[in-house]
């Protein structure tokens, strides 16, 4: 069994389940195949990697970069469990201001495919999470943007807790105030 691409109710958003090798040993997962890549019309050529290590009730996002350094992105959690989240940003598309979310854990292995023009965030549950991105683009501070965490109607998974945001992303404006650069195609 090769890896397994599940669309999402998002345009050119997609779940990769990879095959999880596992023994006594414990496991060996594939979080990326050219070929496979190649098959599906996904993005291949990833110039930056960068994780995140998360405590518990940790909110980051919702985050993107405009063009010229917009960026695909390709997510899993190494350790712990988040609720991950995308909007879709790219006005004319049928989903444009919807969102998704997905459980990324390091017991289902799953590879969360974010195409460029999607807003990205999640929220920790487990203890600590530690979190992987492959980027097609470098990180551009003066491209560097977001929309509030709660304005677009995510069902965060909060609870009784109140998250723990930084105040970049307190800062962000709405949803409703963004005028976004993307461009469905």
């Amino acid at each position: 069994m090769k890896m397994k691409l599940i669309e999402t109710k998002l345009t050119g958003c997609y779940i990769i389940q990879p095959r999880v090798f596992q023994d006594e040993r414990g496991s060996f997962v594939k979080t990326f195949h050219q070929e496979t890549f190649e098959k599906y019309k996904l993005e291949t050529k990833y110039v930056e990697e960068v994780y995140s290590i998360s405590h518990q009730n940790v909110l980051r996002g919702l985050h993107f970069q405009i063009p010229p350094h917009d960026h695909t992105k390709l997510v899993y959690c190494l350790f712990g469990r988040v609720i991950d989240a995308v909007v879709d940003l790219r006005v004319g598309s049928p989903t444009y201001g919807q969102y998704e979310t997905f459980e990324l854990s390091q017991e289902n292995a799953h590879i969360l495919y974010i195409p460029t023009g999607f807003a990205h965030g999640f929220y920790t549950t487990s203890e600590k999470a530690i979190l992987v991105y492959n980027l097609t683009s470098v990180y551009a501070p003066n491209h560097d943007r977001g929309v509030r965490w709660d304005s677009v109607g995510i069902s965060w998974p909060l609870g009784e807790t109140n998250p723990i945001i930084s105040e970049r992303d307190r800062a962000f404006l709405p949803f409703s105030e963004f005028e976004s650069p993307f461009v469905y195609e």
